[in-house]
């Protein structure tokens, strides 16, 4: 279990963490979520060791760590950038942080036993190194160097070398971004098939909401240095507590709008999917894309006010200019007051 009190890291006059505070379970996937420079990679050094809280304490399983090297702390790292070795082969890559340290007795436990020995040693080590790679389906790589590797590969191996070492928290920072679209996807599902065969306590830092929320059971979404929110995906998506986290999460861009358009007070929010070809709002049709599944329609309310909304795929969409109605539930709008806090409903 990872406890943050109150963290807080200044870089000169710039404070850049505002008294962080957050429980990760033991055995939880928790998404630091947020835009660049909303401080959440500083947050995952911290975590790591690799930098120190200004002020707070970061606990492990109730320890204080906040003064801890990296290497007491037995967590490891995976960053954007692979940063394999190019001379070594992808076995001498995955095994370099047992050839560094050697193996501890839960390591060598893992593959059958103590092993004394330097020459078992090494045998233990290339079980270890094999049994990873076989996991992440790489076991056939193990001979090359990683300039004959895709970027798939590559962020396999980097994982590999992180889960060799059976770390109690593995640390994740942006490690899809250099990956296509069709990859990341793939590499999602990896990640959480392998989250759930370790058991491991995973922290995955992300600015892609789609990534976070398919991936974490608990997502904490960071803006502006501060922790805005913390729960689940579904929490995040059905019960915004601000209006900023509302705005940031959802495959679409949310529609905040004057409450005069839906008929109340203040400022409301309805995400495009929720607002769909129906009776209620009369609009003109001024966009319309087409995504294969659903089309996503960009119209003018009466008054003036601009919304996005969303069509199923075989809709058959009147031309741009043509005057249309749109449909919505009440119960999926969401009030926020004029310091843009939720409005229980």
């Amino acid at each position: 279990m990872i406890d943050l009190d109150a963290i807080t890291r200044r870089f000169g006059a710039t404070d850049i963490l505002h008294g962080i505070s957050l429980s990760v379970a033991k055995g939880g996937f928790t998404a630091l979520l947020g835009p660049s420079g909303c401080g959440k990679s500083t947050l995952l050094r911290i975590i790591a060791g690799l930098d120190r809280p200004t002020s707070g304490t970061v606990r492990f399983a109730g320890r204080d760590v906040s003064a801890e090297a990296p290497a007491a702390r037995n967590v490891a790292m995976v960053f954007q950038a692979y940063a394999l070795y190019p001379h070594l082969t992808v076995e001498q890559n995955i095994a370099l942080p047992l050839a560094m340290r050697g193996m501890s007795r839960a390591e060598r436990s893992l593959i059958g036993g103590l092993i004394p020995s330097a020459r078992a040693k090494r045998s233990a080590q290339g079980q270890a190194v094999r049994r990873v790679a076989e996991m992440l389906e790489i076991g056939g790589l193990l001979g090359r160097k990683p300039s004959e590797l895709s970027g798939g590969q590559k962020q396999r191996v980097a994982l590999a070398r992180a889960l060799v070492r059976v770390p109690s928290v593995f640390l994740l920072d942006e490690p899809l971004s250099n990956l296509d679209a069709k990859l990341r996807v793939q590499m999602r599902a990896e990640i959480v098939a392998l989250h759930r065969k370790t058991g491991g306590t995973f922290v995955h830092v992300t600015h892609d909401q789609t990534e976070a929320m398919g991936m974490a059971d608990q997502v904490a979404v960071m803006l502006a240095g501060r922790i805005a929110q913390t729960g689940t995906p579904r929490d995040l998506y059905e019960r915004p507590a601000t209006r900023d986290v509302a705005a940031f999460v959802g495959t679409h861009p949310i529609n905040l709008v004057p409450g005069t358009v839906f008929g109340l007070p203040g400022e409301v929010g309805l995400r495009p999917e929720h607002l769909t070809p129906g009776s209620g709002i009369d609009a003109r049709l001024m966009n319309v894309e087409y995504q294969g599944a659903e089309l996503l329609l960009d119209v003018v309310a009466t008054g003036g006010t601009t919304l996005r909304a969303v069509a199923p795929g075989g809709w058959q969409a009147p031309p741009p200019g043509s005057e249309i109605t749109l449909g919505y539930a009440p119960a999926n709008l969401h009030r926020f007051d004029t310091d843009g806090k939720r409005v229980a409903a």
